[in-house]
């Protein structure tokens, strides 16, 4: 009979981490640039920031502006529509619930094609929004549904392919959209 090892400290995190399934931060941007995104708006967030926030930023192909707060980059989403861009702004779930208003606003009563890439901080690894323990995550979802947004999840490599189909839907027919990151983009 084999004798049990000992696990050494953070063993155990090494193991859950294997388990969970990738979301690279390099195939959402491949993503998005081929849905023709070539501006985002963003307000720093813990979710994001590494794996997708960090290369946008030295990306020679994306113009990344930075804002104070989430609810100033509604109105230069929609002043930038007005030429031949495709925005997209780049929130954490909590920014997303802060500027509710202006969402509404902008992008539901005036049908605008706004992309709302939303991380989901926190997120439990294979567990749907709604039944997170979390509860500013798990409204986010009903919270859409009410304002007529359509959604996609993205929490793995897999799931990445309905990013641009998504984006490309919003536009063509100028109504928003929200993908929530729900794994942290490495």
């Amino acid at each position: 009979m084999s004798e049990a090892k000992p696990i050494t400290p953070g063993t155990e995190a090494n193991i859950v981490k294997a388990a969970q399934p990738a979301l690279h931060g390099r195939l959402i941007i491949d993503a998005i640039k081929s849905a023709g995104i070539n501006y985002i708006l963003s307000v720093p967030d813990l979710h994001t920031s590494q794996g997708l926030l960090k290369p946008i930023a030295g990306d020679a192909e994306l113009n990344l502006i930075r804002v104070c707060k989430e609810d100033e980059t509604l109105g230069i989403a929609a002043g930038l529509m007005y030429g031949p861009n495709r925005p997209l702004i780049l929130i954490q779930y909590t920014g997303f619930l802060y500027a509710l208003n202006s969402i509404r606003a902008v992008a539901v009563e005036h049908r605008q094609p706004i992309v709302l890439m939303i991380g989901l901080l926190s997120k439990e690894p294979g567990i749907a929004p709604q039944e997170s323990k979390k509860y500013g995550i798990r409204i986010v979802e009903p919270i859409l549904d009410v304002m007529g947004i359509e959604r996609c999840l993205i929490e793995t490599d897999d799931d990445v392919g309905l990013i641009t189909p998504a984006i490309d839907h919003a536009f063509a027919n100028s109504r928003p959209l929200a993908i929530l990151i729900g794994g942290k983009p490495a």
